[in-house]
């Protein structure tokens, strides 16, 4: 048996009821959002409504703050909110922050998260109520419903059962008419239909190649009986049609060079199983290899940067607004001698794609300038934990870029791209590069070393254990020349990289 009702309050009155009746049955609740910023104000007004404060809170700001070396106005905010028992989450938070946050609350001492939907999806939290404030988010048409599957995600969260025997999920209407279209569309409405991955191409691709190169599929005719069982095949009810397209998908493979066809056999070629293997859409493979064909003896790390961002695994990119355009346009052609991809005509559908992984590229260019974590997300409006994220992928791009760049022989960019890597882990500059071969040693702790005169491992070594632990402090100090000790015993006088202060990746 269901019952609703309609509060004669504003939508802020309403929560603050639900929050303080939660709090009064001794249980905690998430509140749903549409966006990162509703999150951090929401649970900054939560904060305020609730008065909650306790030591252990003080002591786990404390951490959140900690976090990032230099914490940003969103590491204080959060900060903030947690000394009052309250939290936001969403993606743009750090990754240990996140944790802190779903640890303490699942550990009760957080009563109430703020969050966009990246609490709906997977964790088990012990939320006895799932406040849902926003059914519509903004998109490229304008204000839409979330889909109903993403609702029924969120009311998911509440009343888990390891935690309780029953929930509440509550969807918010601020009028009588809404009321009624929210019971419709989402209480009464129908989950949408799931929808094979399959379909996609830049996926469909990258299975049929990995079924070839592992050997499970060996002929064109075990290829479409296997996906004759799949459920896009069930979907799709076309099965001539499905036939034409796993061809088209084979040829392209062929074409470039990752498949060879003898009849109906089926074989992948070295360069289809490395690529295979690196997991990447075989078209971004292809983009990489006529990558590898550049003219520049030693590309720049916005070049390498851009050649990434470039790729369709790199999305979504930075988005730039109006008036950024003339600027990254202008900016883009004066680069244009010193860049690896070309860029497309302005008339050309693929410009502004091209401008925002310009954009992106600048982005990640400051970052290994040590620019600051606070100025990056004044500047570029990217917040640490979707930072983090971005590097990840990165990453994983330019592994891929180095691998099939060595395969190619091409070493010099092989070289470049394991430097630009570790840049892009420690958002340092190439001159740290010696010093972050050491196990406890960041770029903050790095350019503490360099800016006092020790800038390679040789002047490490000749450096006392007092000197560096007035740096770096005794425990830091004493593992670092214990480090350099054992790299002398390893490697012959004369030869050892850190003598010259070079990094490992010099031995290139």
């Amino acid at each position: 048996m269901s019952h609703s009702r309609v509060l004669d309050l504003g939508r802020g009155d309403s929560l603050k009821l639900l929050l303080h009746d939660t709090l009064k049955k001794g249980k905690q609740c998430l509140v749903f959002v549409n966006s990162k910023r509703s999150a951090e104000k929401e649970a900054e007004v939560a904060s305020g409504h609730l008065n909650h404060s306790s030591p252990e809170l003080a002591d786990l700001s404390e951490k959140v703050l900690r976090v990032l070396g230099h914490p940003t106005v969103q590491c204080t905010r959060l900060a903030n909110c947690i000394r009052g028992g309250t939290a936001f989450h969403h993606a743009g938070l750090h990754h240990d922050q996140r944790e802190l946050v779903e640890d303490a609350f699942r550990s009760g001492i957080i009563k109430v998260i703020a969050s966009t939907p990246t609490l709906a999806m997977g964790l088990d939290l012990p939320a006895f109520r799932s406040i849902i404030r926003d059914a519509k988010r903004y998109t490229r048409n304008g204000m839409e419903f979330i889909p109903v599957l993403e609702y029924a995600q969120m009311c998911g969260r509440a009343g888990r059962p390891r935690f309780d025997s029953c929930g509440e999920a509550i969807l918010i209407a601020s009028s009588e008419s809404d009321r009624d279209i929210l019971l419709e569309t989402f209480v009464r409405g129908t989950p949408e239909d799931i929808l094979s991955k399959l379909a996609v191409e830049p996926v469909l691709r990258t299975y049929v190649l990995s079924l070839v190169a592992s050997g499970v599929v060996r002929t064109m005719s075990v290829l479409k009986d296997f996906f004759r069982r799949t459920f896009w095949s069930f979907q799709f009810q076309d099965e001539k049609q499905l036939f034409s397209i796993l061809e088209r998908v084979g040829e392209l493979l062929v074409e470039k060079g990752f498949l060879i066809v003898k009849g109906d056999s089926l074989s992948a070629t070295l360069l289809g199983s490395r690529v295979a293997e690196l997991y990447i859409d075989p078209l971004t493979a292809s983009h990489l290899l006529d990558c590898c064909d550049s003219s520049l003896e030693k590309p720049s790390a916005l070049a390498l940067l851009q050649v990434v961002n470039t790729c369709m695994e790199a999305r979504p990119l930075l988005n730039f607004s109006t008036k950024e355009f003339d600027d990254l346009s202008e900016r883009s052609s004066d680069l244009q001698k010193s860049m690896i991809v070309s860029e497309p005509s302005m008339f050309d559908g693929e410009y502004e794609d091209y401008l925002q992984a310009l954009k992106t590229s600048f982005f990640f260019a400051d970052w290994i300038d040590e620019v600051s974590e606070e100025e990056l997300l004044e500047r570029y409006k990217s917040r640490p934990g979707e930072t983090r994220a971005r590097i990840a992928t990165l990453d994983w791009l330019l592994y891929s870029f180095g691998e099939l760049s060595r395969m190619q022989k091409k070493f010099f960019l092989v070289s470049e791209i394991q430097k630009l890597r570790v840049r892009l882990e420690y958002g340092a500059k190439e001159e740290l590069l010696p010093l972050l071969d050491l196990r406890g040693v960041g770029r903050v702790r790095a350019r503490v070393l360099f800016r006092n005169g020790i800038k390679n491992m040789g002047i490490l070594k000749a450096t006392s254990l007092e000197s560096l632990s007035q740096l770096l402090g005794p425990a830091v100090a004493k593992s670092i020349l214990s480090q350099v000790r054992d790299e002398v015993e390893k490697v012959p006088d004369g030869k050892r990289k850190g003598q010259l202060g070079l990094s490992k990746f010099d031995e290139d």
